[in-house]
């Protein structure tokens, strides 16, 4: 295995960490290891920002934006450095991310292949090598010669970044940075839990190995339920698989040694419910993948606001105004499913309930001609008497009205601050309405683990809080129990009353803080997209309306609860112990004892079975070449006819347009004429046509009359033939077994001023101008 990469991009990582300390510990010096566990994800982030936003001049992208980024970061942490950093605070964060990192490198390199089957590696691998070809952003599309990229592709501009400061080919930099990106989110999410924690007052090591659990380990609750199925006798364990929605027959059929890690992924039918652990062994280099670790670094900036005195208003400016925008807008180049979240929705929630009124973020004079609408809590006397709940609820109204235009604010900001991303790469989608919801065994089962944490926690605290507060939350919840049994609308049934509860609890009981909101933002997203998604016409009546939509938000709410559920079980077991929180008592720290060791059982399976099974498996490239990280070994191994015309192309200089064949989906199964955009997808040389993807990202019509065109440059007349290859520039034409298979009976072989380049099974036609 190649060990000195391993080595290189590990010291990389964690001395961009160190560079950012001092920057991190003056923006998280409060937090329990000041910030330490943030400075791989800001280092990370002010790399990508500064380099996506410098690669937009002519020539710039590459080595000049990597070290105009490394000179941003640099430059930040000396105005921020107030003496030598603490390096002590440091350790345990580098600790995590090391093992972290070293975990996901041992199991990428049992099966590194970025083969197109299961996932998208094709599209990563090629938007990866499509920017190491490029001077300038944004970068040619390799699938549609000719045409910028569009798609959001910060991630891998980020890894490209990396991959020019280490002098690392793609081909290593691919699976370097995917161990990357996955220490990043998981020692985030140590560091936030372990934080929010000890401000409660409990163990915050606990609460962050909690938290960091429920990132890199755990899963679902479906491979759970399979083993409970396997163990109870027949005529028990029929009513449980009706129960979780799952085919009866083949669940009692099931036995421990049929496991496979693909269909806890897909549980909700028409949708794709990923974990992290899931999303690593798959090893797509994705969007939701790269962008989980600035979703936690804007959570933690939320958190620093949170936690900031009213009276320090320059400073909550600063993270609300100054720091969350540019991050928010790198966030939406990243992965733009996850820009609403952190610029929008977390920033609502955080200035809505965050101790500081959100309306001394205003200037004086604008803050002056507003109404007042301060109110005595509930219950309590005044000269007018007692306060009514109307007066309850125009206050909180108001508040929270502040609160989302401020957060528009942030948005409108976050869009000026990545202006070149939105208009010249971003492509809009329609919004649709009440799409087929998700069954309510299959909620349970996506999102039951976190929601017995909750619901414990929510119980426990609710019991201390005012009569009036239980009276509302019970009966919120009885109504939204009802209501959403009975009309079909499980998610409202399930998750409702937790939001309810929660919302109501963070605006009675002070000590019900901060992951409590980020109970309520992972709920409300469940709900939203229950009713709410992003149209995508190719799926449109097949089922799959919402499919990507799912796919893309939960894995939001999976980073978002897991340090919630870390900090919320550590307090629940700490209960009526001495410095415990400040409810519950001994017999509920025992029962949150046993909580938290069903759920690390019920939760840990999934990567007790899981890992083994990948060690076992490995992959046709482990099997023949032993361990690797190369991403690309495995062409010679299963498509050796292919191999050395790919080496051919993929050394070619600079981004001539090649032809390959077209359409191309997710097989690369050249026998049956697809090619998976193969030479296109593995050199970042772009081609004419390539993944059908195209079709969404483009158009339809578009996309099909390159389509018809691409047949024709192959079949064609010459005549027909000369006029494309102009019209697209076309320097190399691919016919390899893919070619032959879909257009039979090839003619471009016959137009004159073609030189000819064999390779392999492959024959490449050469035009005169590419000499």
């Amino acid at each position: 295995m190649e060990y000195g990469y391993v080595a290189v991009w590990l010291v990389t990582y964690l001395a961009l960490g160190l560079a950012a300390l001092p920057v991190v510990g003056r923006l998280f010096g409060g937090f329990r290891d000041r910030g330490a566990a943030l400075s791989v994800p800001f280092a990370l982030a002010t790399l990508g920002l500064v380099g996506f936003l410098v690669g937009h001049l002519p020539g710039a992208f590459g080595l000049p934006a990597a070290l105009a980024g490394l000179a941003v970061l640099a430059f930040v942490s000396y105005r921020a450095s107030d003496g030598p950093a603490d390096l002590r605070r440091a350790a345990v964060p580098a600790a995590v991310f090391a093992l972290a990192f070293l975990f996901v490198v041992a199991l990428r390199a049992l099966d590194p292949a970025v083969t197109p089957i299961g996932g998208e590696k094709f599209l990563d691998f090629g938007l990866l090598k499509s920017l190491l070809r490029a001077d300038a952003l944004p970068p040619e599309d390799m699938w549609f010669a000719g045409e910028s990229v569009r798609y959001y592709y910060g991630g891998h501009v980020l890894a490209a970044l990396l991959a020019e400061l280490t002098f690392t080919p793609a081909r290593y930099a691919y699976n370097l940075a995917l161990a990357g990106f996955y220490a990043a989110v998981v020692t985030a999410a140590y560091g936030i839990a372990a934080t929010v924690a000890a401000d409660h007052g409990v163990s915050g090591r606990v609460a962050g190995a909690l938290g960091a659990f429920f990132v890199a380990l755990a899963a679902n609750l479906y491979t759970a339920g399979q083993l409970l199925v396997w163990t109870l006798p027949d005529a028990l364990a029929r009513p449980v698989v009706a129960a979780l929605g799952l085919p009866v027959e083949e669940a009692l059929a099931w036995t421990p040694g049929d496991f496979y890690y693909w269909p806890a992924s897909r549980v909700i039918e028409g949708t794709i419910n990923e974990f992290p652990l899931f999303a690593w062994l798959n090893g797509d280099l994705h969007a939701h993948m790269m962008s989980t670790n600035f979703l936690l670094l804007g959570v933690a900036l939320l958190y620093a606001y949170w936690r900031t005195p009213e009276a320090e208003v320059g400073r909550r400016r600063l993270l609300v105004f100054g720091l969350l925008p540019p991050l928010g807008g790198y966030v939406a180049t990243v992965n733009t499913w996850s820009f609403p979240s952190v610029t929008l929705g977390l920033a609502f929630l955080t200035l809505t309930f965050a101790p500081a009124d959100p309306r001394t973020l205003l200037p004086a004079r604008l803050r002056a001609a507003l109404p007042s609408v301060e109110a005595a809590p509930e219950g309590a006397e005044t000269d007018g008497g007692t306060v009514t709940a109307g007066t309850l609820l125009r206050t909180e109204l108001a508040r929270s009205g502040t609160a989302l235009a401020l957060a528009a604010g942030v948005l409108l900001l976050a869009v000026v601050w990545v202006a070149p991303f939105w208009f010249s790469t971003a492509s809009g989608r329609p919004i649709g309405l009440f799409p087929p919801g998700a069954s309510l065994g299959g909620l349970v089962v996506v999102h039951g683990g976190f929601l017995a944490a909750f619901v414990a926690y929510l119980v426990a605290v609710g019991r201390e809080a005012a009569p009036a507060v239980r009276t509302a939350a019970l009966a919120g919840t009885v109504a939204l129990l009802l209501a959403g049994l009975g009309l079909g609308a499980n998610a409202v049934a399930l998750v409702g009353p937790v939001l309810l509860a929660a919302w109501l609890l963070l605006r009675a009981r002070e000590d019900v803080g901060f992951e409590t909101m980020l109970v309520v933002a992972g709920a409300g997203i469940v709900l939203l997209v229950e009713y709410v998604y992003v149209a995508e016409p190719q799926y449109a009546g097949t089922g799959l309306d919402r499919m990507n939509t799912v796919f893309k938000t939960y894995a939001q709410v999976w980073v978002l609860w897991a340090p919630a559920a870390g900090v919320a079980l550590t307090r629940l077991a700490a209960a009526g112990r001495d410095a415990a929180p400040s409810f519950g008592s001994a017999r509920v720290g025992t029962a949150g004892r046993v909580l938290v060791a069903v759920l690390l059982l019920t939760t840990g399976v999934y990567a007790a079975l899981a890992v083994p099974a990948h060690v076992d498996a490995g992959s046709a490239t482990a099997n023949e070449l032993g361990p690797t990280l190369d991403a690309t070994a495995f062409v010679d191994v299963t498509h050796p006819a292919e191999a050395p015309a790919i080496d051919y192309i993929d050394a070619l200089e600079g981004r001539p347009t090649i032809v390959t064949a077209a359409p191309a989906g997710y097989r690369w199964n050249p026998s049956g004429g697809d090619g998976a955009s193969a030479p296109a997808s593995l050199t970042g040389v772009p081609t004419v046509a390539g993944w059908f993807h195209e079709r969404q990202y483009r158009s339809p019509e578009a996309y099909g009359t390159r389509v018809a065109d691409v047949e024709t440059i192959y079949t064609g007349t010459p005549a027909e033939q000369r006029a494309l290859l102009d019209e697209y520039d076309v320097e190399y034409v691919y016919v390899g077994p893919a070619e032959r298979a879909r257009y039979g009976e090839i003619t471009i072989g016959d137009l004159p001023g073609l030189r000819v380049v064999e390779r392999g099974g492959v024959t490449i036609y050469v035009a005169e101008s590419a000499g």
